[in-house]
């Protein structure tokens, strides 16, 4: 028996660990919301050992913050050279319909890390 087949319910097979991550926590966080989301859950999805998502986030604090971050990241792309006001708003609400687990996390300060740097900068970078 191969190393393959003696772990068939690994799902990730090493790419990219903290992506798997991200994209685990966004399909909970999209049916069961923000609060549903756990890190062993999240290892178990990608077939990895429970340390592993602390280990590129630390906590469930720094995955959400960094869910957060990748969120104004995607608004202030959205929303880049629209020209004007009402057009903001149309891809405002676009990006919410598109992205609502990200758009879940962004506006609830009390789950994240508001000192995060990486999240300060997308948040400017969208207020602009």
């Amino acid at each position: 028996m191969t190393s393959e087949q003696a772990t068939p319910q690994r799902s990730y097979h090493h790419g990219n660990l903290r992506r798997a991550i991200l994209t685990a926590a966004l399909e909970v966080i999209r049916t069961d919301g923000p609060t549903g989301l756990s890190l062993r859950d999240l290892a178990r999805r990608a077939g990895v050992s429970h340390a592993a998502p602390a280990h590129h986030f630390k906590d469930r604090a720094g995955l959400l913050t960094a869910i957060a971050a990748e969120g104004f990241d995607l608004l202030a792309v959205a929303l880049a050279d629209a020209p004007d006001l009402r057009e903001r708003g149309v891809r405002y609400v676009r990006f919410g319909v598109e992205h609502p687990a990200h758009f879940q996390v962004m506006f609830r300060p009390e789950l994240l890390r508001g000192d995060d740097a990486e999240l300060g900068v997308a948040r400017e970078r969208a207020g602009a």
